[in-house]
């Protein structure tokens, strides 16, 4: 007879404890967006945006506000943004942005109050945590690892030079192949519609938070499972819809 804790004979087979533990016991993972949810990044998003305009020979307003385009790919708004100029060097533009945002951009960024707290006590929890952003991989990890909050992260994810993961769609469902994740044990964590959708795209439940660049409205419009107003309440309301 083996004794406790040592393993159990199952169907002839030799199981340990801890294995059979999580044969049992779903594993689960949360999945964080990061601009507007983890980092207020609008001052370097604006200033990155500012220097790729006038780099194409335009005279955007110093004032220029950012904040509704960020969130969807970068492409995306910057299409928007030079079609107020009749210009459609969407690619040129793209390119300019990404060299100034790597040079200095990046770090023109501040941590939410409370995040670090929240992505603590999540890890303390047990949960597997995860960043999936449109930005580029390369640039949330350089964030991540300025801030001090990588050591959270069991991979982070975000889009690659060929395009493929731009669209949150596609990016979560590299995450969930990629790391072997079961969708309905995890939860998309994000500001934006878009994260919303990418979510149920992949048959994901998501909690929309309201201190990022969506608001409540288009958070529900776009069926957010949940909302949370503070980021002191967001390891809690992760926990609650997890393991229930």
């Amino acid at each position: 007879m083996l004794n406790p804790g040592s393993g159990h004979a199952a169907g002839g087979l030799l199981v340990d404890g801890d294995t059979l533990c999580s044969a049992m016991s779903p594993i689960h993972s949360v999945l964080l967006d990061l601009d507007g949810t983890l980092i207020d990044s609008r001052p370097g998003i604006a200033a990155s945006t500012l220097a790729a305009l006038r780099s194409l020979g335009h005279t955007p307003d110093d004032t220029l506000d950012v904040t509704a385009f960020i969130g969807p790919p970068l492409q995306d708004m910057l299409r928007v943004l030079l079609q107020a100029h009749g210009d459609d060097r969407v690619d040129d533009a793209v390119a300019a942005y990404r060299q100034h945002y790597g040079d200095t951009g990046l770090f023109d960024c501040a941590l939410y109050p409370g995040i670090r707290d929240a992505l603590q006590a999540m890890h303390d929890a047990g949960l597997r945590i995860y960043l999936a952003t449109s930005k580029r991989e390369m640039f949330a990890r350089r964030i991540l690892e300025h801030l001090g909050l990588a050591s959270y992260f069991r991979a982070i994810h975000g889009s690659v030079p060929s395009g493929a993961l731009d669209h949150k769609p596609e990016l979560l469902a590299h995450i969930l192949a990629e790391r072997n994740i079961a969708a309905p044990d995890s939860l998309m964590v994000g500001d934006r519609r878009h994260d919303v959708a990418g979510a149920h795209a992949v048959r994901m439940r998501s909690l929309g938070v309201l201190w990022g660049y969506g608001s409540r409205d288009e958070l529900e419009a776009a069926g957010a499972d949940r909302l949370v107003e503070n980021p002191a309440d967001l390891a809690g309301t992760v926990l609650a819809m997890l393991r229930r």
